[in-house]
């Protein structure tokens, strides 16, 4: 459940920043009479976000046996894909948004309507798309997906309205920096979680069935110690950090290869980007 609310309010944060970004923009240019056409670009990103969140659920619900394994597999380590993409992104997240102003303000002043309704409706629709996808693969390792999911989404939107409203003043680049470490975290049990399927679907080779095994043991039927992958404690890791008492070693291998390339990418991105910005402030 945690991990469905950190991913819901960070995605769904993320479209109304954009979202109150352009109203903000409109508003100052006195340009307001395309409000009209930014609430029904976000209400059709929002429709089309659900009727690919249908046909998603369709897709999966036709699977059984391997296929399943298999198909489960993959959309883990897409999910895990597509989890580094967005924090990768974000290390840009201010040339990211300055990009998307000079868009804005291109349609505007030439008056591209069209354009500007498909430019919030993409922006829309690429949040709701991933978020289904994560929202799928967070339910494969964890329960409560929906309900976490769905109060993320309530968080954020009173969130952005209280920022918009300037009722409270968010540390954006510290709250994303700190969702980012959570989710890196949950894209390597994602990863491992996904290897573990492929190895159930008979796609990737076992070669170790269990490198340890420290799963307490059951003493009676549905109730689990508080440290089992399926107890109190034990559960919670497991939906939020990819924790397993009995993992393979492809899956530990992969678990702990996905953390040490995202750290050198993260460390290389960020060196890259410090560099950009003093040759740009560096007369």
């Amino acid at each position: 459940m945690t991990a469905s609310l950190i991913i819901t309010l960070r995605e769904t944060l993320e479209a109304a920043l954009i979202i109150g970004i352009t109203l903000g923009y409109l508003k100052k240019t006195n340009q307001t009479s395309y409000n009209k056409i930014i609430y029904a670009a976000v209400a059709a990103g929002i429709i089309a976000s659900l009727f690919g969140a249908i046909l998603f659920s369709q897709i999966a619900g036709g699977f059984s046996g391997k296929n399943e394994a298999l198909f489960e597999g993959v959309v883990m380590l897409i999910g895990a894909g597509l989890i580094t993409t967005v924090i990768l992104w974000m290390i840009k997240q201010h040339e990211r948004i300055e990009k998307f102003k000079d868009k804005l303000a291109n349609h505007i002043e030439k008056g591209q309507a069209l354009e500007l309704f498909f430019l919030i409706f993409f922006a829309v629709l690429r949040e709701g798309i991933e978020t289904v996808i994560f929202l799928y693969a967070a339910s494969t390792v964890a329960t409560n997906s929906i309900l976490g999911g769905l109060i993320g989404i309530l968080l954020a939107i009173i969130l952005a309205y209280l920022l918009f409203k300037q009722s409270i003043k968010l540390p954006l680049k510290k709250f994303f920096n700190f969702t980012s470490i959570i989710l890196i975290l949950f894209a390597a049990g994602l990863t491992a979680h996904g290897i573990h399927e492929l190895q159930e679907a008979g796609v990737i080779p076992i070669v170790v069935g269990q490198v340890w095994d420290i799963n307490p043991q059951i003493i009676t039927e549905g109730i689990y110690p508080i440290l089992h992958e399926k107890g109190a404690i034990g559960g919670f890791a497991k939906g939020l950090f990819g924790y397993n008492g009995n993992p393979s070693l492809i899956e530990v291998i992969s678990y702990l290869l996905y953390l040490a390339s995202i750290a050198l990418l993260w460390k290389h991105l960020k060196k890259r980007y410090n560099t950009e910005n003093e040759k740009i402030i560096t007369p």
